[in-house]
């Protein structure tokens, strides 16, 4: 029998690398066709997506760790007082774990059965996953969502690091754009292949979404900057 794939178990750690690359790529691209629009000299571009990757390495880590570690306090929180109640009232529990069953479509005796047989093994575990929606799969991981999420920005962020070192500088922006959307459409086909999700609408967003973005920035820099005599 052919064993099925399922991509929900990748949904955590594969949303933060994705989000990461792609902000590296893009806001670090971003930063530096904004200030090549304002700059006829290489050093302020280095410099600027220098700094754009490591401010962003940083904060996207500690935004991630922050935002999953308040889930994680929701949960637990969530499980406290679930434990209190099946500790204060445990047959109104079980006719409310058994009522969520008969709501699935069980008639009303199999509900029982069933809802009796999964609290003898781990009452607390069946009430979290059938009337909380807490799993194992689901669950947070703020350290790890954070390493995955800082790495991930490095890793998208250093590749308009590098194009700023190398590109003529009369043809930066667009090397820049150029190159930036090479690395979103390789990102979004890497995304969709480990997700199980449709290649082209994801290209297609991510590449439409930064250019909108690149675009504007560019527009910015052209508007603000002054330019070397």
């Amino acid at each position: 029998m052919e064993i099925e794939k399922h991509y929900t178990n990748k949904s955590g750690w594969l949303r933060a690398a994705v989000l990461g690359a792609n902000d590296g790529i893009l806001s670090t691209t971003s930063l530096v066709i904004g200030v090549a629009a304002a700059s006829d000299t290489r050093s302020p571009i280095i410099l600027a997506a220098l700094a754009g990757v490591v401010a962003g390495a940083l904060s996207m880590a500690a935004g991630e760790y922050v935002s999953v570690s308040s889930q994680s306090d929701i949960e637990t929180a969530d499980l406290k007082r679930e434990q209190i109640e099946l500790n204060t009232s445990p047959e109104m529990e079980l006719k409310e774990l058994a009522g969520l069953y008969q709501n699935r479509g069980l008639d009303s005796d199999l509900a029982m059965q069933v809802a009796m047989q999964l609290s003898k093994k781990n009452v607390l575990e069946a009430h979290a996953r059938d009337e909380l929606g807490i799993n194992e799969i689901s669950q947070p991981k703020p350290l790890l969502a954070a390493l995955a999420s800082g790495a991930s920005f490095v890793s998208g962020g250093i590749l308009p690091l590098l194009v700023s070192i190398f590109a003529p500088m009369k043809y930066m922006v667009g090397f820049q754009y150029s190159f930036s959307m090479v690395f979103l459409a390789l990102s979004g086909i890497m995304a969709a292949k480990v997700g199980g999700s449709d290649v082209a609408k994801s290209v297609i967003r991510i590449c439409f979404w930064g250019t909108i973005a690149m675009g504007i920035t560019a527009v910015v820099g052209y508007i603000f900057g002054v330019k070397s005599p």
